[in-house]
């Protein structure tokens, strides 16, 4: 079993791919080409204390992650992670005039702005390896200037703005992310429409087979397993296509099951909350009501 790397700061970053004491201690912008002509290790595990947004242009190497799943790469595509995900480097053939770049940052960085408060609604840190951005030539243009802009930004010398010019420029970057992602969900509808029919049998079947029985509702995370894509990637797709998330969809799937049995059974609501999955019948009762503005009882009662 391969070691574990740990990187935890954008100094242990740079001492470890050998290169120069870092401009800013909490940000850097790597260039993958000065990166693999400094760098000769290969095929290894990491885990990164660091937020990374990476573009990938000709690059050499391959990220692994999630498992056994390389990231989905080509021309101009983008990767994000977290802190703290387990990565794998592999490298592969040598490429000319790569002009890819990493842009990694410590959370120390942005933990008391605004951008700190909202980074976990970029879900896009917790796509999972197949999930990469794909941009045109126009929107990798787009990224990279703005790239350079930060990067110009912790290079020259640091007074009273820059961090708010920093801070402000990364998250301009990411609602940019957020725009391309949102065109890539868009543009690959046909496939999205796949995978929420997929979606839609899987629910189906898990109650079919009555997995609800031992295992419960069924989770986001189940979902996401079984059509090899990270849950909140899974979630966003979901909305994107159909305006409901993917717990909404679950919900909304067990409510109309629910309604069935309280229209069409003398059983109670409990009776009916065990047989759907739920642990608890108060928490049926409170997502029913949610969802129906009635209780159980009051719907059985209200349509009988």
């Amino acid at each position: 079993m391969k070691e574990i790397i740990q990187i935890n700061s954008i100094s242990d970053s740079h001492e470890f791919l050998g290169l120069d004491k870092p401009k800013h201690p909490l940000i850097s912008v790597l260039r993958t080409s000065t990166v693999l002509e400094n760098f000769d290790v290969d095929n290894f595990k990491y885990s990164l204390g660091l937020f990374q947004i990476s573009l990938k242009v000709n690059c050499p190497c391959s990220i692994v992650s999630y498992g056994r799943n390389s990231y989905d790469y080509q021309e101009g595509a983008m990767i994000f992670t977290a802190p703290n995900q387990v990565l794998e480097f592999k490298k592969e053939e040598v490429v000319e005039d790569n002009e890819g770049w990493t842009l990694a940052f410590h959370p120390d960085l942005i933990r008391k702005s605004e951008l700190g408060k909202n980074i976990e609604k970029f879900n896009f840190f917790s796509y999972a390896s197949n999930e990469a951005l794909h941009l045109s030539e126009e929107e990798q243009k787009t990224v990279t200037e703005i790239v350079a802009k930060i990067e110009k930004e912790f290079s020259q010398n640091l007074d009273a703005h820059s961090q708010t010019l920093i801070i402000s420029n990364l998250e301009l970057l990411l609602n940019y992310c957020v725009r391309f992602y949102d065109r890539q969900f868009y543009t690959r509808t046909n496939l999205n429409q796949d995978i929420a029919s997929r979606f839609e049998q899987l629910i189906k079947e898990y109650y079919f087979l009555e997995k609800q029985l031992e295992s419960g509702i069924p989770t986001v995370q189940y979902f996401g397993e079984q059509m090899n894509m990270s849950s909140n990637y899974l979630s966003d797709l979901l909305k994107k296509e159909t305006g409901q998330s993917t717990q909404d969809h679950i919900h909304k799937f067990i409510i109309e099951k629910a309604k069935n049995r309280l229209l069409n059974s003398k059983e109670s609501a409990s009776q009916i909350a065990y047989s759907l999955g739920f642990e608890y019948p108060q928490y049926f009762s409170k997502i029913f009501k949610k969802k129906t503005n009635m209780s159980p009882n009051e719907f059985r009662h209200h349509l009988n």
